[in-house]
């Protein structure tokens, strides 16, 4: 399975939160699995640590760190997947959110996430 994480996911894996599901722990650790992290998840975290998300390092520091540790690759966002965003039904308006459904569809990924919103487009998910 080819798994992008969505921003939440990410934090809360590399974490350990209680907020995971069991399932979404057993899908991150199978070595059979290709997980991904989008440059838009990385933007979003920046955007949001220069407001008020804690973090025990800078960003770009954390993200490095944990996705080299937890063996996760980097997604960049491409025309492919922005292509997709007029095709969207409107749910709701987090751009980071689409644009990570975006990258699902475009590139066949199962997004992990818990997020409401997300699970009523047209992407696979998991939690």
């Amino acid at each position: 399975m080819k798994i992008l994480l969505d921003t939440c996911a990410f934090l809360w894996l590399t974490t350990d939160a209680p907020e995971l599901s069991d399932k979404a722990k057993i899908l991150f650790q199978n070595t059979k699995n290709a997980v991904y992290l989008s440059s838009v998840s990385v933007w979003e975290i920046i955007v949001k640590q220069l407001g008020k998300l804690p973090l025990p390092s800078a960003a770009d520091d954390f993200i490095k760190q944990q996705c080299e540790k937890h063996f996760i690759e980097y997604l960049t966002l491409d025309e492919k997947a922005v292509f997709q965003l007029s095709n969207l039904p409107n749910h709701h308006r987090d751009p980071f959110d689409k644009m990570l459904i975006c990258q699902a569809i475009a590139h066949d990924l199962t997004i992990l996430t818990s997020d409401k919103m997300i699970v009523q487009y047209p992407v696979s998910t998991a939690w």
